[in-house]
């Protein structure tokens, strides 16, 4: 493409450090290789940036061709749906949780209708959502909602990592009965055919176990033997180059790692716990088999530290990265 791609970044929890690192990353030099255009509040962030002190230029537009792509601005698309003065850093609030989901729903409708190019997405609290009368367990449910997408997978991208999840929020009690041989199969598919996006034209992936030593041949848990095994086989018979599965505690050591360019594992903490040891602060969340892209944080919404100006941009900045990336690799 000759322009640079156009992001939409959704301002995220207001009561968190979604607003704080979006004003931080329009320092840096994203503009190198995107158009950023922030889905939020415009007064919001021009207070926020005026109290800590961001020196970065904030330009509300009511229309996508108002965004220059030549000023190096940090254009907002004002919303106009929070107060500033009713918003309290680092805690969980109805009215923030309602404007989460009003800017994902705006950026989303833009990239369907071809006005922005992807979607980057700044964190949310789940129990603000969940006051605010919604139900989702996080971004990656509402998305699926909102393109009409059944299905999807996430990603998270750290380093030379990429990890996929076969279950995601899900209660650790309740993945073993998730962990189903259509269900790693459909995972598996969609991985192999995401990697493309990222340039690997034949991917070679590998399969996590879910118990211990990967089950011991049934002694620490039979869903090896009765659903991943199986899913492996047979995915592998129709041409997917894929191994396992391999004991997760031993499976991210470099000389396992080595060659594969995606790992899938059954739950949320055995992907995510070595992701964040190997690239803390500057991973990536993609969301696989939407129409559209989306990356985002690979972060919360730092309640902790919100308010408090200390919020690291990176991960934020390696999202708009990699969407860039992946809107040109699409297009090409």
């Amino acid at each position: 493409m000759t322009r640079l791609p156009i992001i939409a970044i959704t301002m995220g929890d207001p009561a968190g450090i979604g607003p704080e690192i979006i004003l931080k990353a329009g320092k840096k030099d994203i503009f190198k290789f995107c158009t950023p255009l922030i889905v939020g509040d415009y007064r919001f962030l021009e207070r926020l940036s005026k109290r800590f002190n961001i020196p970065v230029t904030i330009c509300k537009v009511q229309r996508i061709d108002e965004i220059s792509a030549l000023n190096e601005s940090l254009h907002v698309l004002d919303l106009h749906n929070i107060d500033y003065d009713k918003v309290e850093e680092g805690k969980v609030n109805r009215l923030t949780g309602k404007a989460s989901v009003e800017y994902i729903t705006k950026a989303t409708n833009l990239v369907l209708k071809g006005e922005v190019d992807a979607i980057t997405t700044a964190p949310i609290n789940k129990e603000g959502l969940h006051l605010a009368g919604y139900s989702y367990a996080g971004h990656t449910e509402l998305l699926s909602e909102l393109t009409r997408t059944k299905d999807y997978a996430m990603m998270l991208v750290g380093g030379d990592i990429r990890v996929v999840l076969v279950t995601i929020h899900t209660p650790l009690r309740d993945v073993s009965d998730m962990i189903k041989k259509e269900r790693i199969m459909r995972i598996i598919r969609l991985t192999h055919s995401s990697l493309k996006s990222f340039g690997i034209m034949a991917p070679h992936i590998a399969v996590s176990a879910l118990n211990p030593h990967g089950g011991e041949g049934g002694i620490f848990g039979n869903e090896e033997i009765t659903e991943i095994i199986p899913a492996i086989k047979e995915t592998r018979s129709k041409g997917i180059d894929i191994e396992g599965p391999f004991p997760a505690d031993t499976l991210f050591t470099p000389a396992k790692r080595e060659g594969f360019d995606a790992v899938i594992v059954m739950y949320h903490d055995q992907g995510l716990i070595p992701i964040k040891m190997a690239s803390f602060g500057k991973g990536v969340n993609v969301t696989l088999g939407l129409p559209v892209i989306r990356t985002s944080v690979d972060h919360g919404t730092a309640y902790d530290i919100a308010g408090k100006g200390v919020a690291d941009p990176s991960s934020l900045i390696e999202a708009l990265r990699l969407a860039a990336r992946l809107v040109h690799a699409k297009l090409s």
